[in-house]
């Protein structure tokens, strides 16, 4: 069923955005601190077993200077320098294993997947990347609450670092064209893609699928599917800090980076997605700055959104933006 109103009531959906005075002070001072503590990232050819894919183990400097996994992924075809998709996992996924990763480099592009800090736990992809700045403070289950009463240690900070951090790593990499590196991702996955492309100039693209961590102020009260429900449960049992909550959510609201946004972006929207509301991907889509922007809409779709489709949309879309190295 239709979880947030018609296509017709959502899709010009604009709200107001609620952002902190000090949003890209903070943000800039949280990245610059992370680029002083980064070291060079390490590259270990990995022993995947597959003929096409050459595949590296890689490890670099996230927040604060602090481990995080990854997977590289190349063609094994040709010498030249590539394009690069630097993707974002889905919440309480991790890395995997990188048979797991195969449709960008099938495609002809260099795959870097960058491991989610923390999660892997419990989802259907392991993790190898841990938290070590994790808070005492309380929280509810999940992530979305990890810190969330301070914007200095909030869980996302560290996440969104990391995903910033990745692209540097990727562009540095001498198989990859630093020119032609774009984000991509999928519900979490999606909203770091977002978050990536407000904080980092000069990406060829954006590519986020059904985004998770957008206009934080009303998914809670649209929705009673985890992961928002994370804040309901946790607002439930801590009366006393809705506002002091949702004033940290605001440096961290997809809404707040898409009006940032100048890459060229494809977002999709699924209409039955009681996970991620339609309204809350229109909102971060109708505030994207970006002058080439386009949105996919899944009429009869859940959280699983395009899917497949969608991944042929995303090639099509790319074929006039960021081509793969071969075509066919």
């Amino acid at each position: 069923m239709l979880v947030d109103g018609t296509l017709a009531e959502v899709r010009d959906y604009r709200p107001d955005r609620t952002e902190p005075a000090d949003f890209d002070r903070f943000w800039t001072q949280t990245l610059d601190a992370s680029r002083e503590a980064a070291w060079p990232a390490r590259f270990e050819p990995y022993p995947a077993g597959l003929a096409t894919v050459q595949v590296f183990d890689v490890t670099f400097a996230g927040y604060a200077g602090q481990p995080v996994r990854a997977w590289l992924l190349l063609p094994r075809a040709g010498a030249e320098r590539l394009p690069c998709v630097v993707e974002y996992i889905g919440y309480g996924n991790g890395r995997g294993l990188p048979h797991d990763w195969l449709f960008w480099s099938a495609a002809g592009y260099a795959n870097l997947v960058m491991d989610t800090r923390g999660q892997g736990g419990h989802g259907a992809l392991p993790g190898d990347t841990a938290d070590p700045d994790g808070p005492g403070t309380p929280q509810g289950r999940g992530f979305l609450t990890r810190g969330v009463e301070d914007p200095a240690g909030y869980y996302y900070r560290r996440v969104f670092t990391d995903a910033v951090r990745a692209v540097t790593v990727a562009r540095e990499h001498p198989r990859i064209d630093p020119d032609r590196v774009l984000v991509a991702g999928a519900s979490q996955g999606g909203g770091i893609t977002i978050a990536v492309a407000g904080l980092v100039d000069g990406l060829a693209a954006a590519l986020p699928d059904v985004p998770f961590l957008c206009h934080y102020r009303r998914a809670p009260e649209i929705t009673d599917e985890h992961p928002y429900a994370e804040l309901t449960e946790f607002l439930h049992a801590r009366r006393d800090s809705t506002h002091r909550v949702f004033e940290t959510l605001d440096y961290f609201d997809g809404v707040n980076f898409a009006a940032r946004m100048s890459a060229p972006a494809l977002f999709s929207v699924a209409m039955m997605d009681a996970v991620c509301p339609p309204s809350t991907v229109f909102a971060a889509y109708n505030h994207c700055a970006s002058p080439d922007r386009e949105i996919t809409v899944w009429p009869y779709n859940g959280h699983e959104g395009g899917a497949a489709f969608q991944r042929r949309e995303q090639l099509r879309w790319l074929a006039d933006r960021v081509p793969a190295k071969t075509s066919g």
